[in-house]
């Protein structure tokens, strides 16, 4: 099961937890609500903070009171109130019913949590984004190190890198490549006939594909200095600029 799967799966999950506390809460079937949603409550303000960080205020205006609140009534009562037992003077609210009035917050919680699910997949693609960025990053540094004990090495390192982030292009794009193992030349043409890149960038990832290859193949000419931090440099914005 994918990463994306398995949060969809808690999610779905979570709010069927709040859908039936909050209907067992409308029959008053829930004789522990408070400490029920409590533990809902806890779990889904993460869920949303995470998921859905643009809405997160917006769920918690539904159950915590504000600080600023200049007036107690139909607009400004929320579960935090119900669940002090705190309600609005009866003398200017004759018919008011603090349980509908919490169920209806806690209803557009609800409405609001299940709008998330939606997000799931940006979200989770926007965090293996960072984290492959990251991943890039370090692998780069480490090259630029292992460049001062073994040239080869580096610029091998630096090749893995290149073929990675093209698989990673290629995958994103939707383009299809028949080899099970590309190499950068298996992944630079048809990147080039999809338009994803043009032929300048073409011609600089050729030269690169060139020099990696002097790198991870024995030959009896050995990379120089400058070829594996051209090959480096040319990782780096490969990475940075070509997506």
């Amino acid at each position: 099961m994918s990463k994306r799967d398995l949060i969809r799966n808690e999610v779905t999950a979570l709010y069927e937890e709040g859908a039936k506390l909050a209907v067992a809460f409308q029959k008053k079937e829930d004789e522990q609500f408070h400490y029920d949603y409590q533990c809902w409550y806890t779990k889904a303000l993460k869920a949303v903070a995470t998921l859905a960080p643009d809405r997160h205020a917006e769920f918690r205006g539904y159950y915590e009171i504000d600080p600023k609140r200049k007036s107690f009534g139909y607009g400004t009562f929320v579960i935090q109130d119900f669940l002090k037992g705190v309600a609005p003077s009866g003398i200017h609210f004759q018919n008011f019913n603090s349980r509908d009035q919490a169920l209806t917050c806690f209803f557009n919680q609800l409405t609001l949590f299940k709008s998330i699910n939606e997000r799931i997949d940006s979200v989770v693609a926007n965090i293996e984004g960072e984290l492959y960025a990251e991943l890039q990053d370090s692998e780069i540094v480490v090259a630029r190190q292992l460049a001062k004990v073994s040239l080869r090495a580096a610029g091998a390192l630096m090749g893995v890198v290149i073929e990675g982030h093209l698989q990673k292009v290629a995958s994103s794009q939707g383009i299809t490549v028949a080899k099970k193992n590309p190499t950068i030349a298996d992944l630079n043409d048809p990147l080039k006939s999809a338009a994803v890149i043009d032929t300048p960038a073409w011609r600089k990832i050729s030269f690169l594909a060139d020099l990696r290859n002097l790198c991870s193949h024995k030959k009896d000419t050995e990379p120089t200095k400058e070829q594996v931090e051209e090959l480096i440099h040319g990782a780096e914005w490969l990475t940075k600029n070509v997506f």
